[in-house]
C-alpha cells in the first residue's frame, strides 16, 4: 500500500502544481469525483488506465507517476526478469512496466499477475485507447460490456478499451502480457 500512497501523493501533487481542479481533472478522465478522490487519498487500488490517462492529460510519462523520475533511454530498453516496475494494488492484482525507463513510449507494455475474484466483486473499468492482451500462464475470465470470455495459455485479446472491462483468474492466479496502446 505505501507504494499506492506514494503514486496517490504524486497525482495530489501534480494536480495542485499544474493548478487543475478535481472537477476539470475528473472531466478528462472521465471517471467520477468521488472515485478520483479515493485514488488521492491513497487507500484504494489506482487502475492502469488512470495512470496512462492522467499522465498524457499532464504531458508526463506514467514511470514519472510511479517513480516521480522521469524515463530517460532512447534506443532501446532492457528491463530484466522480475525487474519492471510497477503497483501491487492487491495480492490478488498486481502489474510490473516493462519499459518504463523508455522515454517517449507509444504503448505501455504491462505484465500483470491477476486472482480469481467473483464477478460481482470486480471493478469494471474504461479508458481511451485500445488494449492487446496474450495469456502467457493460467487462464483468465475477460468481461467486456455484456460477454464473458474465457482466455487460455497462448490466447491473446485485442479490444476497445472505451468499453467497460475487467478480469479475473480461472485457476489460482493468470500472468498476462498486457499492452495499453
Amino acid at each position: 500500500m505505501n507504494n499506492i500512497k506514494e503514486i496517490a501523493q504524486r497525482l495530489r501533487e501534480i494536480r495542485d502544481l499544474s493548478d487543475v481542479t478535481v472537477e476539470e481533472l475528473c472531466e478528462k478522465l472521465t471517471i467520477p469525483m468521488e472515485q478520483y478522490l479515493e485514488i488521492e487519498s491513497g487507500n484504494v487500488d489506482i487502475p492502469i488506465s488512470v495512470l496512462c490517462e492522467a499522465a498524457e492529460y499532464y504531458g508526463i510519462s506514467v514511470t514519472e507517476l510511479l517513480t516521480g523520475e522521469q524515463a530517460k533511454l532512447s534506443l532501446y530498453s532492457l528491463v530484466r526478469k522480475d525487474k519492471g516496475i510497477g503497483v501491487e494494488r492487491t495480492r490478488d492484482y498486481n502489474y510490473k512496466n516493462l519499459a518504463y525507463d523508455f522515454a517517449s513510449r507509444k504503448i505501455e507494455p504491462l505484465l500483470v499477475t491477476i486472482g480469481k475474484k467473483p464477478k460481482e466483486a470486480l471493478h469494471m473499468n474504461a479508458h481511451k485507447g485500445h488494449e492487446f492482451h496474450y495469456c502467457l500462464e493460467g487462464g483468465f475470465i475477460f468481461y467486456i460490456d455484456n460477454h464473458e470470455i474465457e482466455v487460455r495459455e497462448g490466447d491473446s485479446l485485442y479490444f476497445d478499451s472505451e468499453h467497460p472491462h475487467a478480469m479475473s483468474s480461472i485457476g489460482e492466479q493468470a500472468k498476462i502480457l498486457v499492452i495499453v496502446i
